[in-house]
């Protein structure tokens, strides 16, 4: 019978000798290389003498946000590493997989704010706001590369589902409860496809927009998306008053977005 499923793939590593690559460190630094790019280019297109501060940041910002994407994930789905049968070692092995959007900006907006504000001394460079407005749109095609990493770990898929894009998940990747199953919702699909639009609306509206509202807009629009995606998920996570603790935190940062907005218009008037 055809079946139009989504498969996994069979492997997520390539063997070249001793070396070992694994395709979801691949996603990663491929969604990094392009979000340097595009914050690159947009940056210097407005701030001319800017040249070279994008990837200079960039050698502080990526570690951190690397470091806070893993720490956000731990913490929150402790189980995994410290549980009965957890292996705390296994909280270092980033490769498997595990990086929380929202440990990665927190910690990236932080070592990229003092490592600008650095800079910014001996150089004549605008506002922050006006820095992570330029990036805005490349890190979001950097989350939509980056997600392509979890289909190859074959993980962050949905609640089952027959649709013609179900992504079919090996019998050892299944949660446990749903081991019966064979497909799932692709939400890492869905979630690449949600950070490709968004970042194509920010490049096309920037122009009317003020500075620091990109981002916000950003912000905002990833938590609005995200929502829907947490809600699909059935992988463990930790529960608060049986919610997913990302949904508490999606809409605390969406919030906190929406407020940044309508602060960068009030400044403006």
């Amino acid at each position: 019978m055809f079946s139009t499923s989504i498969p996994t793939p069979s492997s997520s590593v390539v063997e070249l000798g001793p070396i070992t690559i694994h395709a979801y460190a691949l996603c990663i630094i491929a969604g990094v290389a392009i979000a340097i790019w595009s914050g690159n280019r947009r940056f210097l297109a407005a701030f001319p003498q800017a040249r070279g501060i994008v990837s200079d940041v960039a050698v502080v910002a990526v570690p951190s946000g690397v470091i806070g994407g893993r720490i956000y994930h731990v913490i929150s789905s402790p189980s995994q590493y410290f549980g009965a049968n957890g292996e705390p070692l296994d909280a270092l092995k980033i490769w498997q997989g595990g990086l929380g959007i929202w440990g990665a900006i927190s910690l990236g907006a932080v070592g990229a704010f003092f490592t600008y504000r650095r800079l910014a001394r001996s150089r004549e460079l605008p506002e922050f706001r006006y820095f992570l407005d330029a990036l805005a749109p490349g890190i979001l095609f950097a989350q939509a590369i980056g997600r392509w990493g979890n289909w190859f770990n074959g993980e962050l898929y949905g609640r089952p589902t027959d649709l013609p894009w179900a992504l079919e998940i090996p019998r050892n990747l299944r949660t446990i409860d749903y081991r019966e199953f064979e497909t799932f919702h692709p939400t890492f699909l869905y979630e690449s496809l949600w950070c490709l639009l968004l970042g194509l609306i920010l490049i096309k509206f920037s122009p009317r927009l003020l500075a620091g509202q990109i981002f916000s807009i950003y912000i905002f629009g990833y938590c609005a998306g995200r929502l829907v995606f947490e809600a699909l998920r059935i992988d463990e996570a930790n529960l608060i008053f049986g919610i997913r603790i990302n949904i508490f935190v999606t809409l605390i940062v969406g919030a906190l977005a929406a407020l940044s907005f309508r602060r960068f218009a009030k400044q403006a008037r």
